[in-house]
C-alpha cells in the first residue's frame, strides 16, 4: 500500500478507536453516575437484543408461570451483559488505536489490548507512548467492571424496596387482589378519610419509582419473587382505588389521597413516556389473558355492590360515577397498559378480580 495512503489509514482507524473508547466510557459513567433519567442508546441496543433472544423463547412457552420464569431471567442477563459489551467495545477501540501508532499486526494489538484489559500482564512492549496507553486500558477495564459492582447493591435496595410496597398490597387488597377489596381494608374504622399515613406512603413509593426506573431503566424489568405479583399491576391497583374513592363514594376527598393519585399518574407516564420509544416493539406472545384487563361495567357495579356490603356509602347516581370512574382512569390507562405489556406484568382488571 501507498505510505501516504497507509498513514491516513492509520490516522481514521486511531480517531475510530478513539471515538469508540470514549463513547463507551461515557455510556457506562451516564448509565450508573450521571443523577438523571438519560437515555443510553449502548445501553438500549444491548438491552433489546437480549429482550428479542429471551421473546423467542418465551413464545415456546404455553403458559404465563412458564413464560413469567423465563423472562425472570432477562434483566438480571441483561445487566451483566452491560459491561461485557463495554469492555469488547473498549477492546476494540484500543486494538484500532495500537494498530495506527505501528505497534504491529492486528493479531500482535488485539494480543496487547487484551491482555492490558483484563491486566494479566503478558506481552510488553517498548515504546513508552504504547506502555502508557496499555496502563490507561487496564485503569479502563477495572473502572467499567468497578461501576457495575458498585450500583448492584443500589439497584438491589431500590428493587427490595419497590417489592415490600407490592407484597404489602397483597395483604391488604385480598387474592386476587381488587381495587373494592382494599377500599374496604382502608374503611376498617368506618372512615376512608382517616388513614392518610397509608396513602401518604403509597406516594412515597410512586416518587421513587419514578425516579428509579427512569435513572436506572433496568429495574422496571426485574420481576416480582412471587410470579402473580407485579409492580405495574400494583400501580393500577392503587390509582384504581383512589378513583373508585373519588367516583363513588359520598363524602369529600381526602387531600392526601388527591396527591397520591397525582404522584402515581405522574410516576407511571414518565416512566411511560421514557420507554416509549426506546422500547422497539411492545412483546407479541402476550396471549389473551396477559396483561391488565380494563373494568367493564359489570365489573364495576360488582365493586359497587362490594363497598356497600363494607359500608361505605355511595353516590346515588350510578351512570354519573361510572363516567368520573372512567376520566379519571383515562388519566394514567394508556401507560399502565403499555408497562404492562413491556413487562408482561400478570393480568389485573381494576375493580375486579384478575384473571389469567
Amino acid at each position: 500500500m501507498h505510505p501516504t495512503l497507509l498513514l491516513i489509514l492509520r490516522v481514521v482507524t486511531g480517531l475510530g478507536g478513539v471515538i469508540l473508547v470514549i463513547t463507551t466510557v461515557s455510556a457506562a459513567i451516564r448509565s450508573f453516575v450521571l443523577p438523571r433519567n438519560e437515555v443510553v442508546s449502548m445501553n438500549v441496543k444491548v438491552f433489546v437484543w437480549i429482550r428479542v433472544l429471551f421473546e423467542a423463547t418465551a413464545k415456546l412457552a404455553n403458559s404465563y408461570e412458564r413464560r413469567d420464569r423465563i423472562m425472570a431471567h432477562y434483566a438480571p442477563v441483561a445487566l451483566v451483559a452491560l459491561p461485557v459489551v463495554w469492555e469488547a467495545l473498549v477492546g476494540l477501540g484500543y486494538t484500532s488505536l495500537y494498530w495506527a501508532l505501528g505497534e504491529g499486526s492486528w493479531e500482535r494489538c488485539y494480543e496487547l489490548s487484551s491482555s492490558s484489559l483484563m491486566t494479566l500482564g503478558t506481552t510488553s512492549t517498548r515504546h513508552i507512548g504504547i506502555a502508557v496507553l496499555t496502563y490507561s486500558e487496564a485503569a479502563l477495564g477495572l473502572l467499567l467492571l468497578t461501576l457495575l459492582l458498585s450500583y448492584l447493591p443500589t439497584i438491589y435496595q431500590a428493587f427490595s424496596r419497590r417489592e415490600v410496597t407490592v407484597g404489602l398490597l397483597e395483604l391488604r387488597a385480598g387474592t386476587p387482589p381488587t381495587a373494592a377489596c382494599l377500599l374496604g381494608w382502608l374503611n376498617h374504622d368506618g372512615s376512608v378519610q382517616n388513614d392518610e399515613q397509608q396513602w401518604s406512603e403509597w406516594e412515597r413509593w410512586f416518587v421513587e419509582i419514578e425516579e428509579s426506573h427512569t435513572s436506572l431503566p433496568i429495574i422496571a424489568f426485574f420481576r416480582s419473587p412471587q410470579p402473580g405479583r407485579s409492580w405495574v399491576a400494583s400501580s393500577g391497583l392503587i390509582l384504581d382505588t383512589a378513583a373508585l374513592l373519588f367516583a363513588v363514594v359520598d363524602g369529600p376527598r381526602p387531600r392526601q389521597v388527591e396527591i397520591t393519585f397525582k404522584a402515581g399518574c405522574l410516576a407511571l407516564n414518565r416512566v411511560y413516556r421514557f420507554f416509549d420509544d426506546k422500547a422497539n416493539a411492545e412483546p407479541d406472545y402476550l396471549g389473551p389473558g396477559d396483561g391488565l384487563k380494563p373494568p367493564s361495567r359489570a365489573d364495576f357495579e360488582s365493586a359497587c355492590h362490594e363497598l356497600q356490603s363494607k359500608g361505605l356509602t355511595l353516590l346515588e347516581d350510578h351512570e354519573a360515577a361510572w363516567t368520573h370512574y372512567c376520566d379519571l382512569r383515562n388519566r394514567y390507562t394508556t401507560a399502565l397498559q403499555f408497562l404492562a405489556r413491556l413487562t408482561m406484568a400478570p393480568g389485573l382488571s381494576g375493580v375486579s378480580s384478575s384473571t389469567r
